[in-house]
């Protein structure tokens, strides 16, 4: 397939309506000045607050796109993730058309949230067209568009997929560390601010919502498959919410470094055990604690796949829906032990 730039001028121009630029902001005591605080030698700048006033305060943004005619918006989950702030929605820098944006649900497993526009325009606003993301090729051309840097809104990048079911483990600024599979890697460009924009195929639709780069590494960014996304928001008609399937337990995915730093028998599955001393290593009441899975059980297989690094126990919990049945093969000391149990939905 070739491509010439009337076909990217046509898509840019096509789905730049639809993409939102995101901006967070909270309402913080007033900034009035700095003092210095001296500490080994050194002054430090701290800021004087003036606390009986507040301001709202830019402390983030992003980037999101519309999907239906009603204004629901889709973004990834660490762009709204803190309760406490307050999202707008630029649909326009130019002529300053802005909402209010409502988080209706979040699943932070996979980085997506769902998002309404507040008071939508009594006209239809424009939205894309979601894809499928199961039959993507490596080498298929796709284009990026965002809110580049946090500043530049309606940025368009063109590049191809170089990979699939790609896993990193991703700190956005300011949030904590998550572990993202199943990934599109694409060349195109992706930016701080890039974020919850939507990767588009050369039909214009969306196959993908933006979530991360590699600092320090050119043309390597990532984005979550669409498919997930159209799951969400199907629980989010049908429940009102996003649906999880839980088991119930924490654990550790073995290779063989931690199989020999804890003398363990096999070098492959997902050792039960807490995480802190103040963990459970088992839910109560959860499906693992009903059929009866200990801590220092090894999960070796979930449904006959073998559990690793690269296949983990929740890739495979995670393509499963609610009240499915799993079977799983455990090593409980030296003998094998085969459990089936039912999924349950994890609770918010």
């Amino acid at each position: 397939m070739t491509i010439d730039e009337n076909k990217i001028e046509e898509i840019a121009k096509q789905v730049s309506p639809a993409v939102i630029s995101i901006v967070v902001t909270k309402d913080l005591p007033k900034v009035e000045g700095f003092y210095k605080m001296p500490y080994k030698g050194k002054d430090f700048m701290v800021p004087k607050l003036n606390k009986k006033v507040r301001e709202e305060i830019k402390v983030g943004g992003g980037s999101g796109f519309i999907v239906s005619e009603n204004g629901i918006v889709l973004t990834n989950s660490h762009v709204v993730q803190d309760t406490k702030a307050k999202y707008t929605a630029f649909l326009d820098h130019q002529e300053g058309k802005k909402w209010n944006l409502e988080v209706i649900a979040r699943d932070p497993i996979h980085d997506i949230a769902i998002c309404k526009l507040e008071n939508p325009p009594k006209q239809a606003v424009p939205y894309l067209k979601l894809a499928s993301s199961t039959n993507l090729k490596l080498g298929q051309f796709v284009v990026a568009v965002g809110n580049a840097l946090g500043e530049f809104s309606n940025t368009v990048s063109f590049g191809i997929i170089s990979g699939l079911s790609r896993f990193i483990t991703a700190q956005h600024k300011g949030k904590q560390t998550e572990r993202l599979r199943g990934l599109i890697q694409t060349d195109a460009a992706i930016n701080p601010g890039n974020s919850g924009g939507p990767l588009i195929n050369m039909q214009g639709e969306v196959i993908g919502i933006n979530t991360a780069v590699i600092y320090g590494a050119q043309s390597i960014g990532f984005s979550i498959p669409i498919d997930q996304a159209k799951k969400d928001i199907q629980d989010v008609k049908d429940y009102g919410r996003i649906r999880i399937p839980f088991l119930g337990i924490r654990y550790l995915i073995l290779d063989e470094q931690t199989k020999q730093e804890n003398n363990l028998p096999v070098d492959y599955g997902a050792l039960v055990m807490r995480e802190t001393l103040g963990d459970m290593a088992i839910i109560p009441g959860s499906s693992a604690h009903k059929a009866g899975i200990k801590e220092f059980d090894i999960i070796l297989e979930a449904d006959g796949k073998k559990i690793t690094p690269e296949l983990t126990l929740q890739d495979i919990i995670g393509n499963k829906e609610i009240g499915d049945d799993v079977m799983l093969k455990l090593l409980r000391g030296k003998h094998d032990k085969n459990v089936r149990l039912k999924l349950e939905e994890k609770k918010q």
